[in-house]
């Protein structure tokens, strides 16, 4: 039944575009200080980027298992060093530092979006996420049809796009009342949280490596 694939890419875009990183924090920015509207249509511009990333993943999913299996060393030694310094710079930096002040809510603008379109772009690791995600739930795409893909892509572009609508629409709704030394403190903690994460995965690279000699793997 194809209806269950379609919902499991529409969840595959929703949590790609959950994590707090930059993105979420420029459409947080441009739904506080212009409202709905510039901050929907920022969030448009990483939907864009996710549609992309998952248009790639979908044709390379295959290869990308092929490789995470060989090099799951490799990988959970760089990305837990990866992953340990993008929370470090979520806990020790204040990421609402250029908040601007609010104005009066305008329009969406071509600008926001593509803002958020070079900002997406700068993090090509966000791809090993959606190449991850569509592993997760589990959907085998290597023998699909054109149609099935076309239909899986605009699922996840439409989870994406649903998700940054009510994002941005939240913070327009708290523009009045919003408290960013209560954000900064949730950035902070959220950046804690992150660091562990990260530490864990290295130290399981560096027992793969030690005990059970992961890097052997990578010997031709």
């Amino acid at each position: 039944m194809l209806f269950p694939e379609y919902l499991k890419a529409f969840c595959i875009g929703v949590c790609a575009s959950v994590p707090l990183g930059p993105i979420a924090i420029l459409v947080m920015q441009k739904s506080l200080c212009y409202g709905h509207r510039a901050g929907f249509i920022t969030g448009l511009g990483a939907t864009t980027i996710d549609t992309t990333y998952a248009t790639v993943s979908i044709f390379a999913l295959a290869l990308a298992q092929d490789l995470i299996t060989r090099y799951n060393c490799l990988i959970y030694l760089v990305g837990g060093v990866i992953v340990g310094l993008l929370g470090a710079k979520m806990a020790f930096k204040d990421p609402f530092k250029k908040l601007g002040r609010m104005e009066d809510e305008r329009g969406a603008s071509i600008g926001d979006y593509a803002q958020a379109v070079l900002t997406a772009l700068s993090n090509p690791g966000a791809i090993f996420v959606m190449m991850a995600l569509f592993a997760f739930f589990g959907l085998d795409t290597t023998e699909a049809g054109a149609p099935r893909i076309l239909f899986l892509i605009l699922s996840v572009a439409g989870g994406s796009a649903c998700y940054w609508f009510f994002f941005s629409r939240l913070f327009s709704h708290l523009r009045k009342s919003f408290n960013i030394k209560t954000m900064f403190w949730m950035s902070r903690v959220a950046g804690i949280i992150i660091m562990i994460i990260g530490f864990a995965l290295f130290a399981e690279g560096l027992y793969d490596a030690v005990f059970r000699g992961g890097l052997s793997s990578l010997q031709y």
